[in-house]
């Protein structure tokens, strides 16, 4: 049985790659910070189960900026995989604590490489997660692993010194330390402040009388969005791949936050329309499917009418340097990998507004 460890765990990503893990018979072990509440809602599942924890899956607590936690993390665990998804990833806020922000997510990373490289653990396979955010400000279209990187926010900006700490300790100490640079992807278990939750969250409050309108930033922002688990199936490989590199996973669609608005209402039977421009744009109802709308409902009752303003924008929202367009070419992985992205757009919003509607 093969051990892995997962910072950030308790996360999107490492509660979808805890799963994938344990289905392949490894034992997991997820390192979460100590907090005065519970954060491990993503894992409760696993948690509360009592073939699983303690027997296959293990929780320990640890933080990247405390290096010695890593280091007694490492000698007790002796882990055959390492899976770094531990960041502060919210890009709107690391401009906000860009000093946090850096700790965890770039130097982090360092003090993990170099506690690998201290307590002897040569053999091991390190995964470090990285972005679509270090290509930034792109020079060509679409993006690979070939393309110069350009980041515009501090959270770029840190998870571009862990792109190139993960290859320097790569080449200069022999460790088998992969980078994944994974495009957008959601899933239900999305956090709160993640603008695709918010507009599947907002929208089901929306059609139940809840809440009134959708509040957005920037619209015209362009992302290739794909589908969480899929993208740490793709993690997964990259760590059994023959040779440590690294690897762009994405579509290769790309699609507008004005196009996630509207195919998410358009799930539950409303069609948008915009008005206006740039903070004084507004989306507004054009037309109701009335069975699409009963059906999200459970009922007849409607809390939104023709003409509604559902959308407002608010500078409040928009970053200070905006990524304007990002597109993925994933053509290595899947040659080399065999992994390539199978939900598409629509259907990502589909099961996204579908798990708001039966939360």
């Amino acid at each position: 049985m093969k051990k892995a460890l997962i910072t950030g765990i308790t996360g999107q990503d490492g509660s979808y790659l805890a799963e994938i893990l344990l289905q392949k018979d490894y034992e997991v072990h997820g390192v979460i910070r100590k907090s005065s509440s519970f954060n491990t809602g993503r894992i409760n599942h696993l948690y509360e189960d009592p073939d699983i924890l303690n027997e296959k899956l293990f929780l320990h607590y640890g933080d990247l900026i405390d290096p010695s936690s890593l280091h007694r993390l490492l000698e007790k665990v002796e882990p055959d995989e390492i899976y770094n998804l531990a960041a502060q990833s919210h890009v709107k806020v690391s401009f906000d604590v860009p000093d946090y922000t850096a700790q965890v997510g770039a130097l982090g990373t360092l003090r993990f490489l170099d506690a690998i490289r201290e307590t002897g653990l040569g053999k091991v396979r390190f995964y470090q997660a990285s972005t679509s955010e270090l290509f930034g400000k792109i020079a060509e279209t679409p993006q690979s692993e070939t393309m110069p990187f350009y980041p515009r926010s501090p959270y770029g900006v840190a998870k571009l010194y862990a792109y190139w700490i993960t290859v320097n300790y790569r080449e200069e100490y022999g460790l088998f330390a992969s980078n994944g640079i994974l495009f957008i992807h959601e899933s239900p278990r999305r956090g709160n402040t993640f603008v695709t939750k918010k507009i599947t969250r907002e929208i089901v409050r929306i059609i139940r009388g809840e809440s009134k309108c959708l509040i957005l930033g920037n619209l015209d922002a362009k992302r290739d969005w794909g589908y969480a688990p899929e993208y740490c199936e793709g993690m997964w490989r990259i760590l059994q791949h023959h040779v440590p590199d690294d690897f762009v996973l994405a579509t290769g669609e790309s699609h507008s936050v004005r196009e996630f608005v509207e195919a998410c209402f358009a799930h539950v039977g409303i069609v948008i329309e915009w008005k206006g421009n740039s903070v004084s744009e507004r989306g507004v109802v054009a037309e109701m499917v009335s069975d699409k709308l009963e059906s999200a409902t459970d009922g007849p009752d409607s809390f939104v009418g023709k003409g509604d303003t559902l959308v407002e924008v608010s500078g409040s929202y928009f970053r200070p340097t905006e990524v304007d367009f990002l597109l993925g070419n994933a053509s290595k992985a899947k040659l080399e990998l065999g992994w390539e992205a199978k939900t598409k757009f629509e259907e990502l919003t589909r099961i996204m507004v579908a798990a708001e509607l039966n939360d």
